[in-house]
């Protein structure tokens, strides 16, 4: 025999139960639901920050305005390049880059002098045939309109000179001994990062390649060929 009392209490406690799982699921699915939520929030803002810093990167660079030059000079009787120049300007009105020179040049006693108080971004490295020099000498002159810092921003242009050689500034370019290997020696105020002794020179028809790396941004690479006469200045475009 069943009681009708019995049967209401069943019913009861059965109805509860189902109320508790329904609360329970939805409680769950509210913390699934905001746990992927946050995580899609994450993604987004990090990939954001992603977009953001490559942007960046890929306006931030040089690009070379106009032609290479190379200045050649005599090692004893030898003649060879010591130095090469060209003008570099902001690729795409990106931000503004780092040129502070870790080296400068007064046309007195030898060149190129270096600046003890400089740190420099930039760092240029030089390559042919015979060797590969990581961190070589430069200096920077800007020219054209500018603010007067070491920035270069859109619209300014830099002259940038990198030594190979120490400069002689007292004997003429067409006599001997008017350039010499980077021997580091403080008398002179020049540094090691160039041709020493033992590197090869920089003579007719060599092959080289100049990469000037900026502390952020893609680096300007200038591959070129010493013409097969030396000259005292070379248009090498």
């Amino acid at each position: 025999m069943v009681l009708k009392g019995s049967r209401s209490q069943q019913k009861g406690i059965t109805g509860l139960e189902t109320a508790i799982v329904l609360i329970a699921f939805v409680v769950v699915a509210s913390v699934f639901a905001f746990t992927i939520l946050s995580a899609g929030v994450f993604s987004s803002e990090a990939n954001k920050q992603t977009i953001h810093a490559g942007l960046k990167e890929t306006r931030t660079g040089l690009r070379q305005a106009g032609s290479a030059f190379a200045f050649s000079g005599y090692v004893g009787s030898t003649r060879a390049v010591h130095k090469i120049v060209f003008v570099v300007q902001n690729s795409l009105a990106g931000e503004p880059v780092d040129l502070t020179p870790p080296y400068t040049w007064d046309d007195s006693g030898t060149d190129p002098d270096i600046v003890p108080s400089n740190t420099a971004a930039t760092i240029v490295s030089y390559a042919d045939e015979n060797q590969r020099l990581s961190d070589v000498p430069w200096s920077t002159n800007f020219i054209g309109n500018n603010n007067g810092d070491t920035l270069l921003e859109d619209g300014e242009k830099a002259e940038i000179t990198v030594w190979l050689m120490d400069r002689i500034t007292g004997v003429d370019t067409a006599l001997n001994n008017s350039i010499a290997y980077t021997d580091g020696s403080s008398a002179n105020g020049g540094g090691a990062t160039g041709l020493t002794s033992t590197d090869a020179l920089v003579v007719k028809s060599t092959r080289f390649v100049l990469e000037m790396s900026p502390q952020t941004g893609s680096p300007l690479t200038i591959q070129r060929s010493v013409p097969p006469g030396l000259r005292a200045v070379m248009n090498m475009n």
